[in-house]
């Protein structure tokens, strides 16, 4: 994959993958973006991006297409894993907090929250 250079390079590698230089902003947060539809100009309000940086990154995915769509996919795929471990993790600690008895002196309204869920039809 070749950078794109005009006085200097806008696109370099990180530790973070494919970045736009002086930023956090990496490609696949551009990509990311136009996934879901959004136009360069929306994009720019929305990333602190200055328009040639934007530019930049536009014109790097589409000489680099297939490259970094590969990349892009490995990127994803690698989100949803981490994704998947979290939401385990959290939810087994989640169902440990739960089982815990109230707090001392807490047990008065502790039972007013479980009837309200109760009435709710919230699991108690």
């Amino acid at each position: 994959m070749a950078l794109v250079s005009d006085e200097q390079s806008l696109i370099i590698r990180t530790e973070h993958g494919l970045t736009i230089t002086g930023t956090r902003i990496t490609i696949y947060d551009v990509m990311d973006h136009l996934a879901a539809g959004w136009t360069p100009k929306l994009i720019l309000n929305w990333l602190p991006l200055t328009e040639e940086q934007l530019n930049a990154a536009l014109s790097y995915i589409d000489a680099n297409r297939t490259e970094v769509e590969a990349e892009y996919q490995t990127v994803l795929q690698a989100t949803q894993e981490m994704r998947e471990y979290w939401e385990d993790k959290n939810r087994e600690r989640l169902a440990q907090i739960a089982k815990l008895p109230p707090k001392p002196g807490q047990e008065e309204i502790h039972a007013k929250l479980q009837a309200w869920k109760a009435k709710l039809g919230l699991s108690a």
